[in-house]
């Protein structure tokens, strides 16, 4: 009966492995599903620092429909906006990176901002965590561009139920979630670029005509 179940439990420690590179959980939360966003949702607002003293707003690209823009004279024309959460010690958004950048470059010139918002520094305080690599350096030598807000408390992440990573979210110009993601998993490769893509693009045919042309 002992030599049966020896498999069994080979089998078991395989498929924990799998799950582990799949997905990553945040070990500062627990999971709890119930909590999540859902597409049709409006998104959370949020202000995140890209660098000292400076910051960037949800409210600049993105806004509830019949809400002005924060910066309606400078940046008056909505977008389409593209989160997701990482942090360098996630090895499923190690994977998921690369991908992310490949679609962002094929839409440099289109109305959609990308944005990576870093956990890193709000884990650091978990045992273990103390010697993780800064956002910044380490994925600037993956080739990884896309800009990065930093959610150094963790306050951003907590509001988004972002405890799996990586967790990515896609809104439209009205602040309503289109799209989410959570985890990455071997395989899905190009079905993750191409999903992605086709819903970008129809979201940016449903924007509103640019009013900085038209002017």
């Amino acid at each position: 009966m002992k030599f049966k179940l020896i498999p069994l439990i080979l089998i078991g420690l395989l498929l924990g492995s799998v799950m582990a590179q799949e997905e990553a959980i945040n070990p500062g939360m627990e999971k709890d599903d119930s909590k999540d966003i859902k597409p049709g949702d409006i998104a959370p607002s949020w202000a995140l620092m890209f660098e000292p003293g400076k910051f960037e707003f949800l409210r600049t690209w993105s806004e509830e429909e019949g809400k002005a823009l924060r910066l309606r004279v400078s940046q008056p024309d909505r977008h389409v906006v593209l989160m997701s959460f990482f942090a360098t010690w996630c090895q499923p958004c190690m994977k998921e990176l690369p991908l992310l950048e490949e679609v962002y470059q094929k839409y440099l010139d289109e109305r959609i901002k990308f944005f990576l918002v870093d956990i890193t520094e709000a884990t650091r305080t978990i045992p273990g965590n103390e010697n993780l690599p800064k956002a910044g350096p380490f994925l600037k030598e993956k080739g990884v561009t896309m800009q990065i807000l930093y959610d150094t408390r963790g306050t951003v992440m907590k509001r988004y139920n972002a405890q799996t990573l990586p967790r990515l979210f896609l809104m439209d110009g009205n602040r309503k979630i289109t799209l989410t993601r959570r985890g990455f998993h071997d395989g899905e490769e190009q079905k993750f670029k191409n999903d992605l893509s086709v819903e970008i693009e129809r979201l940016i045919a449903q924007l509103p005509p640019s009013k900085s042309e038209t002017n």
